[in-house]
């Protein structure tokens, strides 16, 4: 997947638990632990799940444009470039020699060396860090993870030159998102397109298209071949990659739902039901000491098919979280 939205850190675990069957959220847990993957602000300033080894050239890549885009708020929140400085000399003290601090203590340490983090400041400070390859989200630390230095957790980085990191994510997600267009992988690293069509030339004969109403498509040849999947339903989270991957969204969420999805058309996605590739409802969970129990809002008629496949669905939930699952209809 090269990269995995991650705002909603419970979410994203389970959409890490959709693509590795058998995986649990504790298999996750210690693999961000293990720092086999790592939670950062590689791509348009969101943060994302990344195997560890990809992170550094990944914001070489596309930091220097996140950051342009974000100096007005930097200016709006009062953030001079000797403040960005200061904290970063306070977290590298802080945190050198291998050590790990939660979010608070290392807002602490740079309050408490004259950077002020009131307001969004905190946000924003440790964003342009993490952004500039100082820190990153590390080990967990009850149901958060702690920040630690990025050169001293990632400890074999990949190196790419620029062309060849076009290439490499050019590939890995039409790998992993195919079929999509030029235009999808644009809007989901927030390259331009200038650098989109370099990626796809440097990738070479690795890819294939295909033409469709007259737009062109970019795929692995795997994927155009392989037969298609038996039907099922799925009980995506709310950023997951099925619908945040592409610019146009249409083949899987029909126009009329969308603001079921997007309450409000404000950037919050909502839970999703997946029913043989097509958004057909939302849900929600509620987690209980010894049980999960999960709530089915269909956008039509709940049919005996879509309640069995629910019913299933629930159940690889609740085993991702090692514990039972139940649905509970509505009034019930």
């Amino acid at each position: 997947m090269l990269a995995m939205q991650a705002q909603d850190l419970p979410g994203a675990k389970w959409s890490v638990g959709l693509r590795a069957r058998q995986a649990t959220e504790a298999a996750v847990d210690a693999a961000c632990d293990a720092r086999g993957i790592v939670r950062s602000w590689p791509m348009r300033g969101t943060l994302h799940f990344v195997s560890a080894e990809d992170l550094g050239w990944m914001l070489e890549l596309t930091a220097p444009r996140a950051l342009a885009s974000a100096a007005s708020r930097r200016a709006f929140l009062g953030i001079a470039d000797a403040d960005v400085e200061r904290a970063r000399e306070i977290a590298v003290a802080s945190l050198s020699g291998g050590r790990i601090l939660a979010r608070d203590a290392i807002l602490a340490a740079i309050a408490a060396g004259g950077v002020s983090t009131d307001g969004q400041r905190a946000y924003h400070l440790l964003w342009y860090l993490a952004q500039t390859g100082t820190l990153v989200l590390g080990a967990t630390e009850g149901r958060q993870q702690t920040f630690a230095l990025l050169d001293e957790w990632v400890l074999e980085p990949r190196k790419l030159e620029h062309d060849e990191a076009l290439g490499e994510l050019a590939f890995r997600y039409f790998r992993s998102h195919g079929p999509a267009t030029m235009r999808d992988l644009a809007r989901w690293s927030g390259l331009t397109m200038r650098d989109v069509r370099r990626g796809l030339a440097v990738s070479g004969g690795t890819l294939v298209d295909l033409e469709l109403d007259g737009v062109t498509y970019h795929l692995a040849p795997e994927t155009l071949s392989s037969a298609p999947p038996a039907p099922r339903v799925y009980l995506l989270p709310g950023f997951d990659e099925y619908l945040l991957g592409y610019q146009d969204r249409s083949a899987a969420l029909a126009p009329e739902h969308g603001t079921a999805v997007v309450p409000g058309s404000n950037g919050m996605f909502m839970p999703t039901i997946v029913a043989d590739g097509e958004v057909v409802g939302t849900w929600k969970r509620t987690v209980r000491a010894r049980e999960v129990l999960v709530e089915p809002m269909p956008f039509g008629p709940l049919s005996a098919s879509l309640r069995e496949g629910l019913v299933e669905a629930a159940h690889e939930y609740g085993a991702f979280l090692d514990r039972p699952a139940r649905l509970r209809e509505s009034g019930s």
